[in-house]
């Protein structure tokens, strides 16, 4: 039962307002305050839910890249899945394509922790224009095409197959550099 706490105060006169005129402003405050209380708290949870989102998936992919590191020490460790191998012939093969799996391994990281707000823009694009760079190379774009296994968040690799479609391909190495165009 709601006990009307207006009936505890007497009637006290402030000029033409009385306490008992107050007392409904009063407690439309405390309410106010109190749902602002609850509004901040679920903004709270909410961006403490999504660090801990980052946390977990940035935890699971350094697990991943530790599996890949093993590869790129000791490539004879890449033949246990057969489908880790499809398309490589030497342990020079092996080390270059597990390097470039962890390569993208990091920037995995970086994109999950952007979609999920936790770093700024700026930041972002400053990693985006290095992944470009890094998606130019021809043992990058060897192990983004092969047929081997990558472990990914899907709309991750969606996203990589795009940029590397849009990266103009560098020279292979030792190839001299294309004359600038005038």
């Amino acid at each position: 039962m709601v006990f009307p706490v207006a009936l505890l105060v007497p009637t006290l006169t402030l000029g033409a307002v009385t306490v008992q005129d107050i007392l409904p402003i009063m407690q439309c405050i405390a309410s106010l305050a109190i749902a602002g209380g609850f509004i901040f708290s679920a903004y709270q949870f909410r961006t403490a839910r999504r660090a801990q989102s980052v946390a977990n998936f940035s935890k699971l992919v350094e697990l991943q890249m530790q599996l890949r590191r093993m590869r790129v020490d000791d490539p004879s460790l890449a033949a246990v899945y057969r489908h880790d191998v499809q398309g490589l012939h030497t342990p020079e093969d092996v080390r270059e394509y597990f390097f470039n799996l962890m390569q993208l391994s990091v920037y995995e990281i970086v994109w999950y922790t952007h979609r999920q707000g936790q770093i700024p823009d700026d930041y972002y694009r400053s990693w985006e224009r290095r992944v470009r760079e890094i998606a130019a190379e021809p043992s990058f774009r060897r192990m983004i095409t092969s047929a081997s296994m990558k472990i990914m968040h899907d709309e991750f690799q969606t996203y990589i197959l795009r940029l590397v479609r849009e990266t103009p391909s560098a020279a292979p190495a030792g190839a001299p550099a294309p004359r600038p165009r005038v």
